[in-house]
């Protein structure tokens, strides 16, 4: 069993339900500004938990596997910082948010060097 795919599965299975939430839970109770900034965090969410599929399916090895990881640290930090910061109103929670933002996009680089690697 890839326990990648697991994560990735779960991930996807929360961004789901965060988006249903923010859709049908939440409007109304936010202004727009918030509703926007909620519906991010699904989005990023599910794109990110997508690519730690990716990562898992494509790639094999320790580069896959650091790519796999700072998906899942930005996941954590970017997406949850924004919902949080919706739910909670905890402003200060935004500073949070732009480390995460570069764990994902080192998350990128990862899996794209890791896919260079594996080309011959």
């Amino acid at each position: 069993m890839n326990g990648w795919l697991v994560v990735a599965a779960v991930n996807g299975f929360i961004a789901v339900a965060a988006g249903a939430f923010g859709a049908h839970g939440l409007r109304g109770h936010y202004d727009p500004q918030a509703m926007g900034v909620f519906e991010t965090g699904a989005l990023y969410h599910m794109f990110h938990a997508l690519a730690i599929g990716i990562a898992a399916i494509a790639l094999r090895g320790s580069s896959t596997n650091w790519a796999a990881w700072l998906f899942l640290i930005g996941i954590v930090l970017f997406c949850g910082s924004l919902y949080l910061m919706v739910l909670l109103g905890v402003r200060g929670l935004g500073i949070v948010t732009p480390v995460g933002g570069l764990a994902l996009l080192a998350g990128w680089a990862a899996l794209g060097y890791a896919a260079w690697k594996t080309v011959p």
